[in-house]
């Protein structure tokens, strides 16, 4: 075995401190990989040994950029990322490339949750509500009246369901939920809640339009109040900026009856807490084991359902609403 200088020994260790691998080492002067191997563990048992493999294509300082690229919203995802590396690099890099490396940087790809598209303006006026009641307890919250619309469908498209499959099953009904593009039909709904619990629900038939919604006051909602013993000075009502909640004809029903309209932001139906009930009842009405042969019978599900709530599931929704002022302020 050729001996090694002290020149020679030098140089190596300058190599290694660089960040050389053994192989490249080797490569450049001439000193084989199990002579470089034995000064590593003499004078530098602390740096790193490869793990061997093909060099990563991005260096650290690459992945640096690629995640602020991400954190800055100069890029969303792993292509638009590439893109920009590949003029930095002067070489072809894949996708998956840039993906592992975020994924070491501990990085996780998500589903992008959808959220109403809020302006300037918008967010002004949700940060101006939330400021104007971040100091209401859940006393003052108790006696908001919720009440809003939804559309229910007959075929299970509200949401999805998630089935438990074993690794290379193929495809079967178990596996598979059915829908139609033609017929399925829907149902629209409008009801209301308060701490006490839900109101009475109303089937919608048709164009729901200013009209229609005073009959719905006049009806649904007033009978709600009665059933639970409370006057119009009992209560705040809540609706959300849509037309025909703001028309002049509600406007002067309101009015007219003495009611309090609580003041609400534009493009804020998940500051709502009645949103979260229609979840709840869309999942009740999933756990049926056959679905309803048409809209008269999704209808009959849905009041048998509606009128199972359970006060305690209208409480725990009106409760988080001091958590959600707090959430918005936190926010801008």
């Amino acid at each position: 075995m050729k001996a090694i200088s002290s020149a020679q020994n030098k140089h190596i260790l300058s190599l290694l401190d660089s960040g050389l691998s053994g192989h490249e080492i080797s490569s450049q002067t001439g000193v084989s990989n199990a002579a470089i191997s034995r000064l590593r563990s003499r004078y530098r048992p602390y740096l790193n040994k490869s793990q061997g493999g093909r060099r990563s294509k991005l260096s650290d300082h690459n992945i640096h950029y690629a995640l602020r690229l991400i954190g800055t919203g100069k890029a969303e995802n792993a292509v638009q990322v590439t893109k920009t590396l590949s003029n930095i690099v002067n070489q072809p890099i894949s996708a998956q490339t840039v993906r592992n490396g975020m994924k070491k940087a501990g990085m996780k790809a998500v589903v992008k949750k959808k959220r109403p598209l809020l302006s300037k303006k918008h967010r002004q006026e949700r940060l101006d509500f939330a400021l104007s009641h971040q100091d209401w307890t859940v006393d003052d919250w108790r006696r908001v009246v919720w009440s809003d619309e939804t559309k229910i469908n007959r075929l299970g498209s509200d949401g999805r369901k998630w089935v438990w499959k074993k690794a290379g099953e193929g495809l079967s009904d178990r596996l598979v939920e059915g829908t139609k593009k033609f017929g399925g039909g829907s149902v629209m709904v409008w009801g209301c809640m308060m701490w006490e619990g839900v109101g009475y629900a109303c089937r919608i038939d048709g164009r729901m339009d200013g009209d229609l919604y005073i009959k719905i006051l006049d009806e649904e909602f007033q009978e709600s109040i009665k059933f639970y013993h409370k006057t119009k000075d009992d209560i705040i009502f809540q609706q959300d900026n849509d037309p025909k909640h703001t028309c002049k004809k509600a406007s002067t029903w309101f009015k007219d009856h003495h009611y309090e309209v609580l003041p609400w932001p534009a493009q804020s139906p998940d500051l709502n807490p009645i949103e979260h009930l229609w979840s709840h009842l869309k999942k009740r009405l999933a756990d049926y084991e056959v679905p309803p042969r048409g809209v008269l019978e999704l209808w009959d599900r849905i009041q048998v359902e509606w009128d199972k709530i359970e006060p305690e599931v209208c409480q725990n929704l009106i409760e988080s609403m001091p958590r959600r002022m707090g959430a918005v302020i936190r926010a801008k």
